[in-house]
């Protein structure tokens, strides 16, 4: 079994059938001591970014479902750091976060693409220990 680490793709697997995690692909974009962090990237939300009260000066795009952690904020990854200030960056070119000005103004310009920018509302997260856990009682597969 590899380890998990940041930028590795995982499947859930069959055991996760029923969950909020049934049929996910998750991005892992940390994983240190402290625990793991990610975002299911293929589970839209339903409702676009400019239907929220806060930014309805946006044009229409698709928010990602994240997570079941912390759905009251939006979470941003990108790969345009040449548009987007302030992000940290993880394995694979992307980066974590950002001036949400920026993302917006990107957005509303056409700057950049939906391939370029996510838009999720919540993330996963994993205690110490807990996704090596769940990899190894078969809850999820490396991509």
């Amino acid at each position: 079994m590899r380890d998990p680490k940041a930028g590795i793709y995982l499947n859930s697997t069959a055991a996760l059938n029923g969950s909020f995690f049934e049929h996910t692909t998750i991005l892992i974009v940390q994983h240190n001591e402290e625990g793991s962090l990610g975002f299911v990237t293929n589970k839209s939300f339903g409702k676009s970014l400019h239907e929220l009260i806060e930014f309805n000066h946006a044009k229409p795009y698709p928010l990602m479902d994240g997570g079941p952690v912390d759905r009251e904020h939006l979470f941003v990854l990108h790969s345009r750091p040449d548009l987007i200030k302030g992000g940290e960056q993880i394995p694979n070119g992307l980066y974590l976060g950002g001036n949400m000005e920026q993302v917006i103004d990107a957005i509303n310009t056409g700057a950049a693409t939906q391939q370029e920018i996510q838009v999720f509302i919540g993330y996963c997260g994993w205690d110490p220990g807990e996704l090596e856990a769940e990899l190894e009682e078969g809850s999820w597969t490396f991509s």
